[in-house]
């Protein structure tokens, strides 16, 4: 049985990310992120916290540009606007669901493709589907591919249940592993015989948001479990989609909550900003 760790894999692009920061300084060039947040919502606070907690540690300058919930969609497009204008903000990260008084989906499109570093853009979206490399993937869904990639998990050929149909997780990641060879299959609430797909993959992805919801009946022996969930259990502790200490005995490899996707996670949006910072001084 194999944990299969975040960290090794953020350290990996961390220290990457940091030795291209420096490169990029001694050229008179300063990478930077924009962190655009509406109100004061928790679970974005401490996102972005984690966020800039990494920034300040390897060197990525940042702005954070905070509106009030009860800002017009007007004020708000015209802010988006100004900031996709601006030379020195290279990639910006939008904390989603907007408040309802502003649209969110026609907000999202004033993106430029070349700064959506979390890849919410039709047009990323859309390159991801193609198999192309000059694009943003979301960032979650990347994630799992970075861990599966470093921990050498086999994907040609492979079966992968994906818990999760959402174009942050599910739908990017089914078509990742699928330009990988891969046979993913994508469940979400209406899916049939659950437990029997996934007692047929070889990998199985959660995301679905409900504190160790799959036990060990839903698993047979020698299979891969990346948990992507992130929740609460009954204790308040974090925890994931999965019963972690009933499966771990059973799995070959098993992403542990927390210490797993999250990390590589931000790790990647990092990444992003300096592949966008490279593609607007080139």
């Amino acid at each position: 049985m194999n944990i299969l760790k975040g960290k090794p894999v953020s350290e990996l692009i961390d220290s990457w990310v940091a030795d291209q920061i420096s490169e990029l300084k001694e050229k008179g060039i300063q990478p930077k992120l924009g962190i655009i947040r509406v109100g004061k919502r928790e679970d974005d606070i401490a996102y972005e916290r984690s966020v800039l907690n990494k920034c300040k540690k390897i060197g990525m300058d940042y702005k954070v540009f905070e509106y009030e919930e009860s800002i017009s969609n007007k004020v708000f497009q015209d802010a988006i606007r100004e900031i996709n204008r601006s030379k020195d903000v290279h990639g910006i990260l939008m904390f989603r669901p907007l408040p309802g008084n502003i649209d969110q989906e026609h907000v999202t499109n004033l993106f430029r493709p070349e700064k959506d570093i979390d890849g919410i853009l039709p047009y990323n979206l859309g390159s991801v589907l193609m198999g192309t490399d000059d694009s943003f993937a979301p960032c979650t869904a990347e994630s799992v591919f970075e861990i599966l990639k470093h921990y050498e998990v086999p994907l040609q050929g492979s079966n992968v249940a994906i818990i999760n149909c959402s174009n942050v997780v599910g739908k990017p990641l089914a078509m990742m592993l699928a330009n990988a060879e891969a046979t993913p299959t994508i469940c979400h609430v209406y899916t049939r015989d659950i437990k029997q797909i996934l007692h047929r993959s070889d990998i199985i992805v959660t995301a679905i948001g409900k504190a160790k919801y799959f036990t060990k009946e839903y698993f047979r022996r020698g299979q891969i479990v990346i948990d992507v969930g992130i929740n609460l259990d009954e204790d308040g502790r974090l925890c994931g989609d999965v019963d972690f200490d009933n499966v771990v005995k059973n799995a070959a490899g098993i992403s542990p909550v927390p210490g797993g996707v999250g990390g590589v996670t931000t790790s990647l949006l990092l990444r992003n900003v300096i592949r966008a910072c490279k593609k607007s001084v080139n």
